[in-house]
């Protein structure tokens, strides 16, 4: 467990020293801030602070921003070891491939955690200066819900972009494809909610905020319960394809 640990504090120490480490954060806090001295400035400040967090972390606000972001940072854990010729030299350590993928994965997570963290921070900071806490009917724990469900949609679509990069061997691919599936989400859902076979799709259920607050399911038959268990389904396929591949794959 121990060596296992170390792997990952390498991987972590790998991310941190690239310089696009911290851009995410930087862009992050000034979306935020900006939206709402622009709210605050030209909108009257109609918000209220938790109103505002709500509005900055969740997906349909200004959230999926953070996981396109995510996206960006994370798509070249595996593919950067191939182009760089780095992965020969990780691959001759005594852990097993499995092992090494894991630590980059739990690396990835981990960045995932503080940018829901640190986002949600900076909202929520921000919105009590701006607008203030009082009255509204949005509360600190309608907030910190709309977190992590942004943090479980994020987990969706890097995993997906971290499968992507392993078949690829490239970043290029891994990004693109990872930041159109989630930029056409949204049509996706428009297109085909309409057919009863659409809830077992990836696109239906990666949104858990879709029922918050009595919203009913854009398909009938589905619930938080059918949602999370599909998503498990499709993160158990990704890193299963991820894993496979990476572990049977000849780099020399």
């Amino acid at each position: 467990m121990r060596s296992f640990g170390n792997l990952v504090w390498n991987e972590w120490l790998k991310m941190f020293k690239k310089r696009s480490f911290f851009l995410p954060y930087a862009l992050l806090a000034g979306m935020v801030i900006f939206t709402a001295f622009m709210l605050y400035k030209f909108a009257g400040g109609g918000n209220t602070g938790y109103e505002f967090a709500h509005m900055a972390v969740s997906t349909k606000g200004m959230g999926q921003m953070l996981t396109l972001l995510a996206i960006v940072v994370t798509a070249g854990t595996v593919a950067k070891e191939h182009s760089m010729g780095t992965i020969k030299l990780l691959l001759i350590r005594a852990q097993s491939r499995s092992t090494i993928l894991a630590s980059k994965y739990v690396a990835v997570l981990l960045y995932l955690i503080t940018l829901v963290a640190f986002m949600f921070a900076v909202a929520v900071l921000t919105g009590q200066i701006t607008f203030g806490m009082d009255g509204g009917t949005v509360t600190l724990g309608d907030v910190l819900s709309a977190a992590v469900n942004n943090l479980v949609y994020t987990i969706v679509y890097v995993t997906l972009t971290f499968m992507v990069g392993i078949l690829t061997r490239s970043t290029g691919p891994a990004i693109g494809i990872g930041m159109f599936i989630v930029i056409m989400e949204s049509m996706v859902v428009q297109l085909l909610a309409r057919y009863s076979w659409s809830k077992y799709l990836l696109f239906l259920n990666v949104d858990l905020s879709i029922y918050s607050g009595g919203s009913s399911s854009p398909v009938p038959g589905m619930s938080l319960t059918f949602s999370m268990i599909v998503l498990a389904v499709y993160l158990l396929l990704f890193l299963l394809t991820g894993f496979v591949t990476f572990k049977k794959r000849d780099v020399a």
